[in-house]
């Protein structure tokens, strides 16, 4: 019992570590935010501070005499061109670089920029959704009902060289050959080890949506419909593609399932 309470409670800090995480990276995504607002206050000021300027620059006051010629008239041109290229030296000098390159000309169709893949929508994103809670090694993991392809008890694992430390081996289910994952050393290759290893009692098996994929888990908790602002989505592309978000009150991962299919058929693990 205290192994197990033991267990739960680094699978708790694990867990904290991983929200902490996301919180500072939030955190940084905001302090950018306010500097870009506070550089478009900054390019704005200077702005219309060059506009005053080129208000205030006056030609010379030419005298109504008979001397005045064509050369008054050149220099008085020369001196208003002189101070429009003057104010449009100072705003590309002062306005911030990542703010010029976002100009475009007045008659000239601003490029469209190139913003970051959003992940593509899922049907549990709609409402509320269902989910399947297992437990792995005192690490509670959720998956998608709508996503779920289905749960079998462990039997026979034949083992295979040349797989990952993960990839269990192959076990059959009628005519249906399924890929095994160790996943307490796929979730947490840095805390597995020989003793990890003999308190792991694997009874099923999670199928990953349609694929040959399947997960070990110890023990299956419950379902649980959950509201949409029950998860810390994950927003951003590229980082933790295998965790959909984190189900806040039950301290849980919410599985991804299609990118930890693509991780998988690649021989990739969480490190990815």
């Amino acid at each position: 019992m205290s192994n197990l309470i033991a267990s739960q409670k680094v699978m708790k800090h694990y867990l904290s570590a991983l929200l902490t995480e996301d919180a500072e990276a939030d955190a940084v995504v905001q302090e950018e935010q306010k500097k870009q607002q506070l550089n478009a206050l900054l390019a704005q000021a200077v702005v219309s501070a060059a506009e005053e300027k080129k208000v205030d620059v006056k030609p010379p006051v030419v005298l109504p005499t008979a001397v005045a010629t064509e050369t008054d008239a050149l220099a008085t041109l020369k001196a208003k061109f002189a101070a429009a290229e003057q104010s449009q030296h100072l705003q590309q000098r002062d306005v911030p670089v990542a703010e010029r390159l976002t100009l475009a000309p007045p008659n000239e169709t601003p490029k469209p920029s190139i913003a970051a893949v959003s992940p593509v929508e899922k049907d549990y994103r709609q409402g509320k959704f269902q989910a399947l809670f297992f437990d792995v090694a005192g690490l509670k993991v959720a998956v998608p009902l709508k996503e779920l392809g289905g749960i079998h008890q462990i039997a026979k694992i034949n083992s295979l060289i040349g797989k990952p430390d993960w990839f269990k081996g192959v076990m059959l289910y009628r005519e249906q050959k399924i890929n095994i994952v160790d996943t307490a050393r796929w979730v947490m290759p840095e805390k597995y080890d020989e003793d990890f290893q003999q308190k792991l009692n694997y009874q099923y098996v999670i199928m990953l949506g349609n694929s040959n994929w399947g997960l070990c888990c110890e023990t299956l908790v419950n379902t649980f419909v959950l509201e949409q602002d029950d998860v810390k989505w994950r927003e951003a592309e590229g980082k933790r593609p295998w965790m959909a978000g984190l189900i806040k009150k039950h301290m849980c991962v919410l599985l991804d399932v299609d990118a930890m299919i693509d991780l998988l058929n690649r021989g990739l693990d969480i490190s990815a």
